[in-house]
């Protein structure tokens, strides 16, 4: 690799989290200037600072201050830094360019990328296609916004990889570069607290598909309005893929079987709905969006049908945690919006009993609200947005005739909620963490309070 475009120049990075420090450690190896601000102080951040020690980067803590600007050719934002904040606001005032880590390794990757993006289902279906690059023997790098940020392994990607990144909106909404296959799986509301209005929030996830040239793939989710509207966005090729309707070319569903129609030999079938393992139509979509991504990379029927019968599915996401009593525990701690919980509810005929809480992103509770009156046996809130499900959810049943909801209680932390749902649980139910709302009320982040209820799960007793 040659001397990189930005060797010698001046690059501030905003926030030294996990993207952060992967960022400052290239730029800083590639000959760039960099200096790192973030609001924390150097106590709090002593272990991503451990990480970069040794390296040729200026810090600046607990405040951004307008002058760390001057003479600066590029900002770079982690993905939980707005771009609304002050210091990003003086630097566009300034002419001085945005760009992310997502952005940077695109730019400079080698191999070819699949980049997927969506409200919902991103990461699993991440997961899938990167199992089905690895099944036909393909070295395979899965990262992005999914664990680990792939800048950090540029240097040892070759030109006959692949890569499967999962992008989210925030990353999106500063890139002017789209990878050469892109999907966009769904496109409901969420994180309005960071993009405030449902077209910024369309608009950043437009960015994956909208660089594309002519000869790149575009595989959108026919089902959902907004997804399929991008089409008029890029010049790929485009796949589709449903749940509902047989798709001109890419992947769907007919009478219970999975059909993929890309290419050349016309439709066949990938399996039938019931050999999939994962629960919940939601997780049928996902096996079809990396099915029509896979074959469209090339990889064989075989494969594909091996992987989608056989993956089981990703950390706290449906993730089954433990019987008690004869009532399964699922821990779906990744449900941040009222719409991933509504998928998770959809999964399940049996009576739920469902935590739900955190904190909101502003986002609409009635759908979630009308559901869970039919679907939900009890409800237990917990955190900073649990009086405000208890009482949207309240609203809703006395709005209903019907329905199977006897009870709600509230609580304040996640422990209660787990020990109330122990108490308060019958043989056959389902108790369900699918919160619904963010983890950042109590927990670093949503694995940090999936991990904890699973370990409150497997405190509990069991009697004889």
């Amino acid at each position: 690799m040659g001397r990189d475009v930005l060797a010698g120049k001046r690059v501030v990075i905003l926030g030294l989290a996990r993207q952060g420090v992967a960022l400052g450690s290239f730029l800083a190896q590639v000959g760039a200037e960099v200096t790192i601000s973030d609001l924390r102080d150097e106590e709090t951040l002593a272990e991503e600072l451990a990480v970069l020690d040794g390296l040729p980067i200026a810090y600046v803590l607990g405040e951004h201050p307008p002058d760390m600007l001057d003479g600066v050719d590029l900002l770079c934002l982690s993905g939980g830094v707005p771009v609304d904040i002050p210091v990003v606001i003086e630097a566009k005032r300034r002419g001085i360019p945005l760009s992310n880590d997502a952005q940077i390794f695109v730019e400079r990757c080698p191999a070819r990328v699949i980049g997927i993006t969506g409200s919902a289902g991103k990461t699993t279906t991440t997961s899938l296609t990167g199992e089905m690059c690895r099944a036909a023997g393909f070295r395979t790098w899965v990262g992005g916004n999914i664990g680990n940020p792939l800048i950090a392994d540029l240097d040892e990607i070759h030109a006959d990889d692949w890569v499967v990144m999962e992008l989210s909106s925030f990353q999106l909404e500063l890139m002017t570069t789209s990878p050469h296959m892109a999907a966009v799986l769904n496109i409901t509301p969420n994180h309005l607290d960071r993009h405030e209005t449902m077209e910024a929030y369309i608009a950043a996830k437009r960015n994956v598909v909208a660089y594309q040239k002519i000869g790149d793939h575009a595989l959108l989710g026919y089902d959902d309005a907004n997804a399929r509207s991008l089409a008029q966005d890029t010049v790929a090729h485009l796949i589709w893929f449903s749940g509902r309707t047989e798709v001109e070319e890419g992947a769907f569903v007919a009478n219970d079987d999975l059909i993929l129609r890309v290419g050349e030999g016309g439709d066949r079938v990938i399996c039938r709905t019931e050999e999939v393992q994962l629960r919940g139509s939601h997780n049928v979509l996902n096996v079809l969006a990396a099915s029509a991504l896979a074959a469209a990379a090339g990889i064989s029927l075989e494969t594909i049908r091996e992987i989608a019968t056989t993956f089981t599915g990703v950390e706290h996401r449906l993730e089954f945690v433990r019987e008690i009593g004869g009532a399964q525990w699922f821990d779906d701690s990744i449900a941040t919006a009222p719409e991933r919980s509504l998928a998770a509810l959809r999964s399940f005929e049996e009576p739920i009993v469902l935590l739900a809480g955190g904190r909101d992103k502003k986002l609409p509770w009635k759908k979630f609200a009308d559901e869970a009156v039919q679907r939900v046996r009890l409800l237990v809130t917990f955190g900073e947005a649990g009086p405000m499900i208890a009482q949207k959810v309240g609203e809703s049943r006395v709005q209903q005739e019907m329905g199977l909801l006897e009870r709600i209680v509230e609580v304040e932390t996640l422990e209660q909620a787990v020990e109330a749902a122990a108490r308060l649980t019958e043989a056959g139910d389902v108790v369900l963490l699918s919160p619904g709302g963010t983890s950042f009320d109590a927990f670093a982040d949503f694995a940090e309070r999936g991990d904890r209820f699973r370990a409150l799960v497997h405190e509990l007793a069991v009697e004889d």
